[in-house]
């Protein structure tokens, strides 16, 4: 027997027999299995050639990478350029040069420039930014409150929510202005398969609402009300109408925000007159703890691209927003964000933890 001549053990005659059958390994290792095992039958390379359509180089490179390497040496692998190494020094340069704008006006550094700039790989800038979670590109906006009385007024909100006073009622009041009613000119082309919904770019502004809301946290009811405007004296007769839901004599807790509507001399004399209501203003730049604007997002969220009022002989300049509390509102337009309202839009992110009564609201799902 020829040194060159391939002799295969028991276990490489099966590794090598199921390689040569499967259907689900790559086909050049396929390939290379049966011309092994025709090398160990004695097939000549002749016809190996035939039958497997190659060439004798190709049969004896294979042939001499399974005498060298067995099994193992019929894998190819191609590692390309070895990576480069990332030292501490080399780290702590990228990451110092991000933080630092760069110098030709633009707002943050792009993988290749900041490559190109350091004179280092393009692939070790994102190697670095990954380990060092850095997003350049990302951009994160906050508010920070002012207020000095911040954590008194945060504790006296969220005492409201947790632990309300016994047999009174809480509301979050709250208003979405500049509510756009858009008619669009061009009727909507409904979905179909491979096309999404379509609306023309054209549209009729009937004008603007204002939507007052004042959102229940013992119950997730919210009571609503459309003006054409958001002056002080329709939140007076807003607040009326919020009253006039609740029994005579019950104490009311309204958690709101520090818009100068809610602070003018219309609305003192209204305190004056309903001493059983008590205002809870939110700190300065907090509204975030007024449970209503959690209601405004989810509502916004749930509306369509393509909403449209369809017109109407007279545009009412207020209207009851929850007639029954499962009828949906008017589909209206905010800004280029269109916002369907609904009545019955309310989460049990809504309802305050230690809340008894259960909600006759659907929720979102």
């Amino acid at each position: 027997m020829s040194i060159d001549s391939v002799v295969l053990s028991e276990d490489q005659q099966l590794e090598l027999s199921r390689i040569a059958q499967s259907r689900s390994l790559p086909a050049g290792y396929v390939f290379r299995g049966r011309l092994i095992l025709m090398l160990a039958e004695g097939v000549s390379f002749r016809t190996i050639k035939q039958r497997l359509g190659t060439t004798a180089p190709t049969i004896s490179r294979w042939k001499q990478r399974f005498l060298t390497s067995g099994i193992d040496g019929l894998d190819t692998s191609h590692p390309g350029q070895s990576a480069s190494v990332l030292t501490p020094k080399l780290r702590a340069r990228i990451l110092s040069a991000t933080r630092k704008k760069p110098k030709d006006g633009s707002t943050h550094w792009s993988c290749r420039k900041l490559a190109a700039a350091l004179g280092v790989s393009k692939d070790a800038v994102p190697r670095v930014w990954k380990e060092a979670g850095l997003k350049p590109h990302r951009l994160e906006r906050y508010m920070a409150s002012d207020d000095p009385d911040f954590e008194a007024k945060a504790a006296d909100i969220i005492g409201l929510y947790l632990n309300p006073p016994q047999h009174a009622a809480v509301f979050c009041v709250d208003e979405k202005t500049a509510i756009q009613a858009l008619d669009r000119l061009d009727p909507v082309l409904p979905l179909s398969p491979g096309r999404a919904e379509r609306h023309g770019f054209e549209y009729y502004r009937h004008g603007t609402l204002s939507l007052y809301a004042a959102l229940d946290t013992a119950t997730g009811r919210v009571h609503g009300k459309t003006a054409a405007r958001h002056t002080s004296r329709d939140f007076v007769v807003f607040l009326k109408e919020v009253v006039a839901l609740c029994p005579p004599e019950q104490q009311i807790h309204i958690i709101l925000d520090n818009l100068s509507a809610h602070k003018t001399a219309l609305v003192r004399e209204f305190l004056e007159q309903n001493p059983r209501v008590r205002f809870h203003f939110t700190p300065t730049y907090s509204s975030w703890l007024n449970q209503v604007e959690l209601w405004f997002a989810k509502s916004s969220g749930r509306s369509s691209p393509a909403a449209s009022l369809p017109p109407c002989p007279i545009w009412p300049a207020s209207c009851d927003a929850t007639s029954t509390l499962t009828q949906p509102m008017l589909s209206l337009s905010t800004g280029s964000t269109p916002t369907l309202l609904t009545a019955s839009v309310v989460t049990n992110s809504l309802r305050h933890a230690t809340s008894s009564a259960p909600a006759t609201e659907a929720n979102l799902s």
